[in-house]
């Protein structure tokens, strides 16, 4: 019951706290030149949570999987691999694939999520050109704010799987790690559709949309892995592949739509007409000493808060 109470508790925190940092860019009126640098700054953000805070917890958690699977079922095994003092080998016992080493499943894990986005992609381009014409910035707006609602909605798994298990370690550390990148994903999010030319209700169902994403599949998973019970190493696993399919996602956002548009000069011309059609190619041009360094520095925040994370 204490479990449930801490699921409601926390997708509400959840959809509130990213629907009302999405709606700061809407509130405050920026003109176009620092529309451009918070644009910037929030794919910096985007490209800086994926790598600094959710690969890395997802790697440690599948490998705290990986030990508590090698302890409980192979205690004999273990002993033999801490005396060679061999830790690749303990992360090897995993059951039925056993033999495997542990980075094949942390690469397939992100793989698999980059791969999804782009199939997303793909089908959302496929869509778009034998359907109506709406103009390339609205097709990729449009497949941004797909892709980071599929992130996020894996986001509410890895939540719901978080909450199912029994170590409070992982639920804090994972409930920090979403919040800490979900209301900087909220905000670039919304800074980059003002920029790609949406009008302000268009922006506001995306944000609603992809808001409410992560908290309703995460009290879905919590239902469902009530309902069909596991052991705390599988969710475990199952938290960490989770995280690592998320950042998958997160980075093809981050890197295929959002770098590439806020570094297109073509991008600005849209943002003032937005009924022009474009190529996407435009007149690319690269990013001044300024903007660069507004890049870095959002891509180093998370760093930061991932070492405050790991601090305790």
């Amino acid at each position: 019951m204490d479990e449930a109470i801490a699921i409601i508790l926390i997708s509400v925190v959840m959809f509130l706290g990213c629907f009302l940092v999405g709606l700061i860019p809407l509130l405050i009126k920026l003109s176009e030149k620092r529309l451009q640098f918070v644009s910037i700054f929030g794919a910096g953000l985007l490209c800086g949570t994926a790598l600094a805070i959710i690969l890395p917890e997802g790697v440690e958690l599948l490998e705290e999987s990986w030990r508590v699977s090698s302890c409980s079922v192979a205690p004999v095994a273990a002993n033999k691999n801490a005396s060679d003092g061999g830790v690749g080998g303990q992360l090897q016992e995993m059951g039925p694939s056993k033999g495997l080493p542990a980075r094949f499943f942390i690469g397939v894990s992100l793989v698999l999520g980059f791969i999804l986005m782009f199939l997303v992609d793909r089908i959302s381009s496929y869509f778009s050109i034998h359907g109506p014409r709406t103009g390339t910035s609205n097709r990729t707006s449009i497949t941004a704010t797909v892709g980071l609602v599929i992130h996020a909605a894996a986001d509410g798994v890895v939540l719901g799987v978080a909450v199912v298990s029994s170590k409070v370690t992982v639920q804090l550390v994972v409930f920090l790690a979403v919040i800490l990148h979900k209301a900087p994903a909220a905000f670039g999010l919304v800074t980059f559709l003002l920029h790609a030319g949406l009008e302000k209700r268009q922006i506001q169902k995306h944000l609603l949309v992809f808001s409410a994403a992560a908290p309703v599949l995460s009290i879905i998973t919590y239902i469902i892995l009530n309902a069909s019970g596991g052991s705390a190493q599988h969710r475990l696993s199952a938290t960490g592949v989770g995280m690592l399919f998320s950042a998958g996602t997160f980075l093809y956002v981050a890197t295929v739509h959002v770098l590439p548009e806020v570094s297109s000069r073509g991008q600005q011309q849209s943002f003032s007409s937005p009924h022009l059609h474009g190529t996407g190619t435009g007149q690319q041009g690269d990013l001044g000493v300024l903007e660069s360094l507004t890049l870095i520095l959002g891509a180093g925040l998370p760093v930061l808060l991932a070492l405050g994370l790991h601090d305790d």
